[in-house]
């Protein structure tokens, strides 16, 4: 996969694992050694519709004279499906193809046995992998690829994306450097003009230009470069208009896949009534790691300085045992902010994680007259026995409290957190340690600013549609899309209906979108499959065992090329290797396919780039931005597939037809995940929320 945080040689005969003891290297455990210096780290960004392709390229030397392995351990990127795992053998790029887990091994242990190439690519759990090469001979180059996709972050406008580079896993203690250069690359296509960006981790470090009011890209490049300290990009549009949006990949008249987002916009209306806040903060010794608990503190601090003069809040910090700072429910004056502030720097990292207790005493504080939000800033480390108390207290929370579950860092359990925040109607937020914690901070107050809408249902008429992920909505809050994957088969116009309600009233709203015959953005069906694998995967947690859903687990990743706890990405030596063992090169193929269109929209970024070029000067981002009164620039269409690495600039694509709510509906088109969807209002002051209709 991606970020490349850890690089741990062995020795063929199985060393224990690493300790660095210089920059750019590390040394395997033991008399004998073992070092790789990583010679070039090449990291390319590309975003479109919604969602970023990451290609990561690396080349390392064993500096030593015999052979080794190598074993490099690298964080999972929030929400990123693996796409690819390329070696090149002979000095040709050799595609992996995804394999189910244990088979897999056993295939890269009998090549160990001959001293023949292979390379897997194994996920351990929910917070790292694993890439294994053997054999690297004596001061040899190895050369490796790895490219996922991942859904980005968005809200209230700003979206985020974060090359996890931060881990914490104690097995490693320095050597995150490269011995020669870093270079990061980062392009963004949006269809609504991209007016703000800027890097909360690198600051000043990354170059931004403006090619086009919808096109962003920006480069970091240094020496000796910094391999343990994530790289955060965030930029903001300027929504013109709001709609249903729809992404799809489709092939002629096989069954295609969808991506549909729905966002409330800004026209909801700010209730801001008066509501109480319990912050459940971890600090047990997991929480030590990676300055976990530090990060943290200073991201509880950002909260509760967004809170509101009306607003009552009571923070409990829980390892072992649960302690209270007031307890009561105080006003979140400036004095209460002063004690919250020197209790939070008086607290340390130790003990186990038990989350039950400090839950039942945050519950006590509900009230029948305010909602009561419970905001639990942890890594999830919990003790296995206590996840099956946690989902009952999360089905028995009061009527009118919601879960807000924080991860800071890499390191941290995104199913447990997200499970507990989406099972209580509430969300679930991952933040880097190099973002901007007071921006999250305004972002999540303002979400509990407005009245989420409820107990959704969509119905979608015209075009058959089948495998909805998720199959049960969650609440739509302000400024977070609620994204929508399926299948469709045949296409043409559907109308798209959502119902509802806000604060106890029904409400409805239908749209015109269209389904196309052919699509554009192959990455939706390999985000549709992962999506599917994560809901089978949340429903047998429910139940306690997962061993019903295995087999489907597999069966998706190796039909979408995906790894996951149960399938891994494996890398042989030659096209024959792959026959002797009946592996199908399904992944070959798809991957061709996803990287043609890839090539299709970088060629058209640097069409953009040669034509800023001779209009004029490339402008700096941070030196102006887009007027605010600028026209909506439409996302072109992807053309018919290029032949790989061809120059040749895009065809003009046709202009976006507006939606019901003055969004694009066409297939392909529009902003994805940047384009708003949905619309939710107040009508007046009233205290109940309406679903109005808007035209372009």
């Amino acid at each position: 996969m991606a970020t490349l945080s850890r690089l741990v040689p062995l020795l063929a005969t199985g060393c224990m694992l690493a300790n660095a003891h210089a920059a750019a290297a590390i040394i395997a455990d033991g008399a004998l050694g073992g070092m790789l210096d990583i010679v070039d780290h090449r990291v390319e960004v590309t975003i479109d519709n919604g969602i970023a392709t990451t290609t990561v390229t690396q080349v390392f030397r064993n500096r030593e004279d015999r052979t080794i392995e190598a074993l490099w351990t690298f964080p999972v990127p929030k929400a990123a499906s693996v796409s690819n795992f390329s070696m090149w053998i002979g000095g040709k790029e050799m595609v992996g193809e995804v394999v189910e887990k244990q088979r897999a091994r056993q295939i890269y242990d009998s090549y160990k046995r001959v001293n023949k190439d292979p390379g897997l690519l194994e996920q351990n759990d929910h917070k790292s992998f694993d890439l294994r090469i053997f054999p690297i001979t004596a001061r040899a180059e190895q050369k490796i690829e790895i490219t996922y996709q991942q859904e980005l972050d968005i809200d209230h406008d700003w979206a985020t994306y974060v090359y996890p580079l931060a881990m914490a896993d104690g097995r490693a203690t320095g050597g995150n450097r490269t011995a020669g250069s870093m270079g990061f690359a980062f392009a963004a296509r949006s269809a609504i003009p991209i007016v703000e960006i800027d890097s909360p981790s690198h600051g000043k470090d990354v170059a931004f230009t403006r090619t086009d009011p919808g096109v962003r890209e920006g480069s970091l490049e240094v020496k000796d470069g910094d391999l343990g300290r994530d790289i955060v990009v965030a930029f903001r549009t300027e929504r013109a208009r709001t709609g249903i949006d729809l992404v799809a990949a489709k092939d002629g008249p096989a069954d295609g896949h969808f991506l549909m987002t729905i966002t409330a916009g800004d026209d909801a209306a700010k209730l801001n009534p008066p509501q109480d806040h319990v912050f459940l903060l971890d600090i047990s010794g997991s929480m030590a790691d990676d300055r976990k608990l530090a990060t943290s503190k200073r991201s509880l601090a950002a909260f509760v300085d967004a809170l509101g003069p009306e607003d009552r809040c009571e923070l409990i910090v829980f390892n072992n045992e649960a302690k209270r700072l007031f307890g009561k429910l105080s006003a979140a004056d400036a004095k209460t902010l002063d004690l919250a502030r020197a209790f939070l720097e008086r607290q340390e990292a130790r003990g186990g994680t038990v989350l039950g207790p400090a839950m039942r005493l945050a519950y006590g504080y509900a009230q029948d007259d305010r909602t009561l939000n419970v905001i639990v800033l942890s890594d999830g480390l919990t003790e296995q026995r206590e996840r099956g108390e946690l989902a009952g207290l999360i089905r028995s929370r009061p009527r009118n409290a919601r879960v807000f579950c924080i991860g800071i860092g890499n390191d941290v359990n995104r199913p447990l957190l997200g499970q507990m925040a989406q099972d209580s109607g509430g969300l679930a937020a991952f933040i880097s340690q190099g973002d901007d914690f007071a921006r999250q901070a305004k972002a999540f107050k303002r979400k509990l600013d407005r009245p989420a809408a409820r107990d959704l249902r969509l119905r979608i008429e015209g075009v058959e549609v089948s495998d909805l992920e998720p199959k049960e909505l969650p609440d739509l809050y302000h400024g977070t899309p609620l994204r929508v994957y399926g299948r469709y088969r045949g296409s043409g116009q559907a109308k798209v209906v959502l119902d509802g309600t806000v604060l106890g009233r029904e409400v409805s709203t239908a749209s015109n979108v269209s389904f196309p015959e052919q699509g554009s953005q192959p990455a939706v069906e390999r985000m549709w499959a992962w999506h599917r694998m994560q809901g089978l995967l949340r429903e047998a947690e429910r139940q306690g065992d997962r061993s019903p859903v295995i087999p489907e687990i597999v069966r998706l990743g190796e039909g979408y090329s995906i790894v996951s706890e149960y399938t891994s990405f494996l890398v042989l030596e030659n096209d024959g290797e792959y026959q002797r063992w009946a592996l199908e090169r399904r992944n070959a193929l798809r991957f061709a396919k996803d990287r043609g269109a890839l090539d299709q929209v970088r060629t058209e970024l640097a069409r953009l780039r040669d034509k800023a070029a001779q209009d004029a000067p490339v402008e700096l981002a941070s030196m102006a931005p887009v007027p605010q009164a600028a026209p909506p620039v439409a996302q072109p269409q992807a053309a018919p597939q290029q032949p790989q690495g061809s120059s040749a600039p895009l065809p003009a694509a046709p202009a976006p037809r507006p939606g019901f709510f003055g969004g694009t509906g066409g297939g392909g088109g529009g902003g994805g995940a940047i384009d708003p969807s949905m619309v939710l209002s107040l009508g007046g002051a009233a205290a109940f929320l309406m679903l109005r209709r808007r035209r372009a």
